[in-house]
């Protein structure tokens, strides 16, 4: 009787690497979708701070903030980047920044819910004299948001969001 030479993987052999493989790869998918978040929330801070300085160079040759208004959500008093409202807002921005919008930029609702900048500056005792901004984090672990007060002491800061702004001089 010959020797039979073995050649080729056993059945078992085949099932341990292909397993192995699909380990890597679910593994992989998950740290490259965390960068991905990662890299969409660094874009949404990068734009919000580029809007606000927009904001201040806007109220220094106006002496008034751009006027919010036209959103579909949370109402018509605000701006939102997820619908046409944010067009207005964009435009008045224009000669300082090109006002983009989120990331994902979420239709149906506004920031606290969706994916989407939110910005109001009427009312609360001095209209176009101060704004807020109200966008979320993918990742809000650890984070806080400071929140804003309007002229007249009201105090915003919606849960879940970073609610940010200012008051004029």
């Amino acid at each position: 009787m010959r020797a039979r030479k073995n050649r080729g993987f056993t059945l078992i052999e085949l099932l341990v690497v292909i397993a192995i493989i699909g380990l890597l790869a679910t593994l992989s998918v998950v740290a490259f979708g965390s960068t991905r978040t990662k890299a969409r929330d660094a874009k949404r801070k990068a734009d919000i701070a580029q809007i606000q300085k927009a904001l201040d160079m806007y109220y220094a040759d106006n002496g008034l903030y751009p006027i919010s208004g036209g959103a579909t959500n949370p109402n018509g008093a605000w701006t939102n980047s997820a619908d046409g409202s944010w067009a207005a807002f964009k435009t008045a921005l224009a000669p300082y920044t090109n006002a983009p919008p989120d990331p994902l930029n979420e239709t149906g609702s506004w920031a606290p819910t969706k994916k989407n900048y939110s910005y109001f500056s009427a009312g609360y005792g001095c209209d176009r004299k101060w704004y807020m901004l109200v966008y979320a984090l993918e990742d809000m672990t650890g984070a806080s948001s400071p929140g804003v007060s309007a002229c007249d002491g009201s105090f915003f800061n919606y849960g879940g969001t970073f609610t940010v702004g200012k008051k004029g001089e």
